[in-house]
């Protein structure tokens, strides 16, 4: 038997990756049913996020492919069923304003509680406060010679604390629809669902040619608004196949934890809650005037300015029923701001790591 080519050998999952998916998923549906079974808030996304961390904690090695990641960031795009999301940033001039003014004070905010409690070095404080855009954050840590695990676990608990603890908060309060609205529940036919995805994926790829961000979840919203806009499909996926979109969310924030050390965890928790505790206060500050101010309702309000990932926050948006349109206009308006903002903020005001050492 001739040996497998090399190109095709390395474009082969080996058979222990496979497993680790495998095991992530698994562990991350046994969590969803779980949480779905006792009713408790945001039951899919939150069940499988904590099942999986905390089996990554435990030394799991848990992962999700990056074809798995894409798919599933597809599928939260189509179900959002958004029309034209990104005409809407220009519907929310006001409130995106004060989103943008918000996020510079939480991260100026966090960056300080950093350097001033925990003595950290400027430039890794401001790029641990800065809220979303993880990916972008990393890469330029690494850049500047800033503590990429340290950063890492910041932003990670910011983020796990809000899926987990957003959907309780809003469900206790009372604050949350307690149902979706019709056009939700109609399931597209498997012509329009055909259509969907093959929309859905051909515009994340123009999107992902043009460097856009988020491009597989906001292609796919967008070519699920076009269709729908145009009356060419009604409906949309089926529940299961959200379901499955909404574990796969929760399984991909959880499998974070997949490549943190428990040691340097431990050592950046209390750095971690301490400056999300700070953004949070500051976030509270402006939801309130948004409250107090408009019309724009206060479920709403909170998840849009929520210093949390955007697939995360856009995938509590579909589980709790809120406005998937105001919810992802802001957090896209964000995940600019900090993507073009953060490189200026840590030049200005940031120093490397080695500058700090010396």
């Amino acid at each position: 038997m001739s040996p497998i080519p090399a190109s095709l050998a390395f474009a082969i999952p080996g058979r222990a990756k496979v497993l680790h998916t495998l095991e992530t998923l698994a562990t991350g549906a046994a969590g969803g049913a779980l949480f779905l079974w006792a009713h408790l808030p945001g039951g899919l996304i939150s069940g499988a996020m904590i099942a999986v961390g905390v089996a990554a904690i435990a030394g799991r090695p848990l992962s999700v492919p990056p074809i798995l990641t894409q798919t599933v960031l597809v599928l939260l795009g189509i179900s959002l069923v958004s029309r034209q999301l990104l005409q809407h940033v220009g519907a929310y001039p006001l409130t995106i304003a004060l989103l943008a003014l918000a996020t510079f004070c939480s991260t100026f905010g966090s960056s300080l509680y950093l350097q001033r409690v925990h003595g950290w070095d400027q430039t890794s404080a401001f790029l641990a406060g800065s809220p979303g855009a993880l990916s972008q954050i990393t890469l330029l840590a690494a850049e500047k010679g800033a503590d990429v695990p340290a950063i890492a676990v910041v932003q990670t608990v910011r983020v796990i604390i809000l899926t987990a603890a957003l959907p309780m908060l809003l469900t206790l309060t009372g604050m949350a629809p307690s149902s979706a609205p019709a056009a939700a529940i109609a399931i597209a036919s498997p012509l329009e669902l055909t259509e969907l995805i093959a929309a859905s994926v051909a515009v994340a790829l123009l999107l992902r040619l043009t460097n856009f961000p988020a491009s597989w979840m906001f292609g796919a919203m967008i070519g699920s608004g076009v269709l729908h806009g145009a009356g060419l499909v009604e409906g949309g996926l089926p529940p299961w196949v959200r379901g499955i979109a909404l574990v796969g969310i929760g399984a991909l924030i959880g499998a974070r934890f997949a490549r943190m050390k428990a040691r340097i965890l431990l050592s950046h928790v209390n750095a971690a809650l301490g400056s999300f505790a700070v953004a949070i206060v500051i976030s509270a500050v402006f939801v309130a005037v948004i409250a107090l101010t408009t019309h724009v309702r206060f479920a709403d309000t909170v998840v849009a300015f929520a210093p949390g990932a955007m697939d995360a926050m856009l995938a509590l948006a579909l589980t709790l029923h809120i406005d998937p349109i105001f919810v992802g206009a802001h957090h896209l308006s964000r995940f600019v701001f900090v993507t073009i903002a953060t490189p200026g903020i840590v030049h200005l005001f940031g120093r490397p790591q080695d500058d700090v050492d010396d």
